[in-house]
Order: structure tokens, then C-alpha cells, then sequence
């Protein structure tokens, strides 16, 4: 998973995370921190930034998504699904050499570098720094919530660009597949 800059800041009303959990933070995004309460973090983290946040058009999306899946079509990197709003990217991918962020950070820099080329990113680039990589997906079913729970995000308007299997033959192979 990953995000635009300036979207998810420190002390955010929807629920953030310190960075390695350094901090035990109250709330989450389904449950939200009781409102107020990280309002000065919020603040200065907002003081602290350099540039206008990103919040991507359509247009924008499919550029941007367009070049997420070309950098990892050139690194020969596997991938079974990707969504992308205005703000989120989720994808599940698959990563023989258990590196889902490197690869991801890869594709974020070279889909940044692309869409500016071509007037589709504002300078200083589009995505925050860094992303969250989850457990290697364990079974089948847990492939499924997955792959479904990425999908769904179509229904919140975001562009989706899925490989589809053949029915009955979904490409689940345990630790391989890199969840969000």
C-alpha cells in the first residue's frame, strides 16, 4: 500500500501510524482517535511540509497506474491486481525475492518520473515516502479476501488493472504473493 504526498500525515483525524509502531497511537481508520486529540501533531506536520498535497484526477490515475504496471512489467516483477484513487495505491504482487518494497518503491519512483515528463505530477513527484508491505499471503482464502478486498476499492471509485486468470486456476502460491 501506498499513498500520494502530503495525504496521510502524522496526527491525522482518520487514525495514522508512527513509523516501526514507535508510538502507541489511539484509533485506526475503521475506528478513529477521539477527535482533538493528535490536533497539534497534525498541525505541525502539516507547518512541516514542502508542497501542496497530491490528490490525483482520473486522468492522473491512469498515467500514474499505467506506470506503476510498465516498471514492473520491465523488472519482470509479477503482480496479480492494483487499485489507485486519489490518494491510495493497493496491490498484490509477487516477489520470489521477498523484497515487495523495494520493487513498489522502484515503480512509485519511475511512475512519478513518467507522469512529470508528460505533465501528469506536480514537481517534487507524486507518492510519500515509503510503503507498507504486509505478510507474504499464507493460504488460499487469504488470497481471495485479498485480491476481492482490492477489487472492492473500484466501488470507491479507483481504477483498477487486474490480470485475470482462467476460472479455477487463480495463481495462489504461499510465500510468494505480497498482500497491499
Amino acid at each position: 500500500m501506498g499513498h500520494t504526498y502530503g495525504t496521510w500525515l502524522p496526527g491525522d483525524p482518520k487514525g495514522f501510524r508512527t513509523r516501526h509502531h514507535r508510538e502507541h497511537v489511539e484509533g485506526d481508520y475503521r475506528n478513529p482517535p477521539p477527535p482533538g486529540i493528535y490536533e497539534g501533531l497534525h498541525e505541525h506536520a502539516k507547518r512541516a511540509m514542502k508542497r501542496d498535497p497530491v490528490y490525483l484526477n482520473w486522468e492522473q490515475r491512469r498515467r500514474a497506474l499505467d506506470e506503476i504496471i510498465a516498471s514492473l512489467n520491465r523488472h519482470r516483477v509479477e503482480f496479480e491486481i492494483f487499485s489507485l484513487d486519489r490518494i491510495h495505491l493497493h496491490g498484490l504482487m509477487r516477489c520470489t525475492d521477498h523484497e515487495p518494497k523495494h520493487w513498489l518503491g522502484l515503480a512509485k519512483k519511475e511512475s512519478s518520473h513518467f507522469c512529470k515528463q508528460t505533465g501528469h505530477a506536480p514537481v517534487g513527484g507524486i507518492w510519500a515516502h515509503g510503503c507498507k508491505a504486509l505478510l507474504p499471503v499464507a493460504s488460499r482464502a487469504h488470497y481471495r479476501r485479498v485480491r476481492g478486498y482490492i477489487h472492492d476499492h473500484r466501488l470507491k471509485g479507483a481504477l483498477i488493472y487486474e490480470v485475470v486468470s482462467p476460472p479455477g486456476m487463480e495463481a495462489f502460491d504461499p510465500g510468494t504473493l505480497w498482500a497491499e
